[in-house]
C-alpha cells in the first residue's frame, strides 16, 4: 500500500507533510525539467526572454523585474551603460585607494571627503 509520502517522495519540499498544489501540478506537467530554469544559449544575437526568474527548492517560480534589450531604443545600450558604470566604479576605487601623504597639515585637511572605502 502506497502512502502519500511514497508517491511524492521525489518532490522537494520545506515541510514533510505539506506539498503545495502548484508544485505537485508543475512536477507532473514538466516531468524531468521540473525545478530547472531553461537558459538560452550564450548567443549574442538572441533576446534573453527567460532571464529574470529563478526556481526555489519547492519548484515555485520567483520572478524578478528586468528590462530585456528588445525594449531598449538601440540594442546594446544596456551593455554599454553597464561597461561605463563598471569603468567609473573602477576609477572611483582607484581614486579612493591612492596614498594621500602630505594632504593633512596643521592648517587644513586636503584629503578626500567622499564616501570612503568600505
Amino acid at each position: 500500500m502506497n502512502t502519500q509520502n511514497d508517491s511524492q517522495e521525489h518532490i522537494p519540499q520545506y515541510d514533510s507533510h505539506l506539498i503545495p498544489a502548484e508544485s505537485a501540478a508543475r512536477q507532473h506537467r514538466e516531468g524531468q525539467d521540473f525545478g530547472h530554469t531553461p537558459h538560452d544559449a550564450p548567443d549574442g544575437e538572441s533576446t534573453h526572454t527567460t532571464d529574470g526568474y529563478t526556481v526555489d527548492k519547492e519548484g515555485l517560480i520567483n520572478n524578478y523585474a528586468i528590462e530585456p534589450e528588445m525594449y531598449v531604443e538601440v540594442p546594446g545600450d544596456l551593455r554599454e551603460q553597464a561597461a561605463q558604470e563598471a569603468a567609473e566604479h573602477a576609477h572611483d576605487m582607484q581614486e579612493l585607494s591612492e596614498d594621500e601623504d602630505g594632504k593633512l597639515t596643521t592648517k587644513h585637511d586636503w584629503r578626500h571627503k567622499g564616501p570612503g572605502l568600505i
